[in-house]
């Protein structure tokens, strides 16, 4: 392959901040010589930091239903509320977060949104350990937390950039794939740490009926992975130059209509995977309270999320994001529709089933529609801005559906009338799905 004139320049022993000054990833002799390296050691690295930030967004999750046994009295609304609390935060930070990396580095702000999650984990220990502390101040606290899941959007934008066009796929579902992992690793983790006597690091717990509980252990233990993340991020990671823009390019995304529709695209399918994976153990102590479900939880995250780097591989290999997200959707809906009837039956092998398939595509779906974003907007800067901000949108799934769950038990007794929106919702992702992106004559091909 011959040498290109962008590695004529750098020389055979360039310094890695010359190369990053040059930074020409679909320049292929660039690629394979200089680039390649650089970007999969800050992809590795985003992705681990990426893993923290979600196990410490839905860390409330493992503990919400826990609570009151832990001596605290707070009702199923509270509960419910709580639990949807970091979803709203993390959403909404990540309106902001997209534009981190442009405005300070992907080093530092990978840096800086990574060093916050010490505070809340630390503050959210201390309540824990005392049963007489206020349901405002759980409200303050919960909220701190939620700022974690706005390290997505800044982490995804940020690290499109290292990779060219058709890697982007795979590159962006690992990041994201493998960093949603963090719920079901939170998920997995809780149980043991409830149970684990670590009382002379962190604590005393609490007597329950089936045992000690220490739930201030799901807090404390993540701070020494938190602080050890620092380091590698300040080692393995860079700040890549990136294109500046002006403040009215940057919106100028809002004015283009598939702004909007991948929104709704997307939180179909990341929506319903933090939401359902912030609301699972409530939904299940609540129908089914005579399930042991603690170490059953992370299985639907940690499907959802291990199968999300394969659909934006399949996209890549299949060449259209848009019919791999289609036909997820199809199975998503008949999923959601064998969930409701479980419930319904309290049928809890064929409730758990649907909703281990329902994770399934959430996975694809999330994988395969950011892959689309590169192909639908054709300026990186304004594709990577696109994808933070469907992935802010997104979030609010982490806050709506437990919300919903929680209208719907106070208003129906029932939570079939949230599902009967959640399966709406779903219809009308089909439709758009189709008719603008998967059918022939739709006139983008992505």
């Amino acid at each position: 392959m011959a040498e290109s004139a962008v590695t004529k320049k750098l020389g055979a022993n360039p310094t890695r901040k010359e190369i990053l000054a040059n930074w020409t990833p679909e320049d292929p002799v660039f690629w394979k010589k200089f680039g390649e390296r650089i970007a999969k050691q800050n992809l590795y690295t985003s992705t681990w930091a990426l893993v923290l930030a979600f196990v410490v967004w839905t860390l409330w999750a493992t503990i919400a239903a826990k609570l009151n046994m832990a001596g605290f009295h707070f009702s199923d609304e509270q509960l419910f509320t709580l639990a949807a609390l970091p979803g709203l935060v993390g959403a909404t930070g990540r309106l902001f977060y997209t534009y981190l990396p442009g405005l300070i580095g992907g080093r530092n702000s990978a840096f800086i949104t990574t060093a916050l999650l010490l505070f809340p984990l630390f503050g959210l220990g201390r309540a824990l350990q005392d049963p007489t502390t206020s349901y405002d101040t759980f409200v303050l606290l919960v909220s701190f937390i939620g700022i974690a899941g706005a390290n997505f959007s800044a982490s995804m934008a940020n690290i499109g950039f290292f990779f060219p066009k058709a890697h982007k796929g795979l590159a962006l579902g690992i990041n994201a794939g493998i960093g949603n992992l963090g719920v079901s690793l939170i998920y997995l983790t809780a149980p043991l740490l409830l149970g684990w006597n670590l009382s002379s690091f962190f604590g005393p717990g609490v007597t329950t009926p089936s045992g000690m509980m220490y739930v201030q252990n799901v807090c404390y233990f993540w701070t020494v992975p938190t602080a050890l993340t620092l380091v590698l991020i300040w080692m393995f990671m860079d700040n890549l130059p990136l294109p500046k823009q002006s403040p009215k390019s940057m919106l100028s995304i809002f004015g283009n209509k598939h702004t909007w529709l991948m929104c709704w695209i997307y939180t179909c399918g990341f929506g319903s995977f933090i939401g359902f994976s912030a609301a699972l153990g409530l939904l299940v102590s609540k129908e089914f309270p005579e399930v042991s479900f603690s170490m059953a939880a992370f299985l639907g995250p940690f499907i959802g999320a291990g199968i999300r780097p394969v659909g934006g591989w399949l996209a890549d290999r299949l060449n259209s994001g848009s019919k791999v997200t289609l036909v997820s959707l199809f199975i998503m809906l008949a999923a959601s529709i064998v969930v409701l009837f479980g419930i319904q039956t309290h049928a809890f092998a064929l409730f758990f089933g649907a909703f281990l398939l329902l994770f399934l595509t959430t996975g694809f779906i999330n994988g395969a529609s950011f892959r689309m974003i590169p192909y639908i907007f054709d300026n990186p800067f304004h594709a990577s801005l696109v994808t933070g901000f469907t992935a802010a949108i997104a979030a609010y799934g982490a806050f709506l559906i437990p919300k919903i769950f929680g209208w719907s038990y106070t208003n129906f007794q029932s939570v079939a009338p949230a599902f009967y929106i959640i399966i709406a919702f779903t219809v009308v992702t089909i439709l758009i799905t189709y008719f603008f992106y998967a059918r022939k004559g739709s006139g983008i091909k992505c």
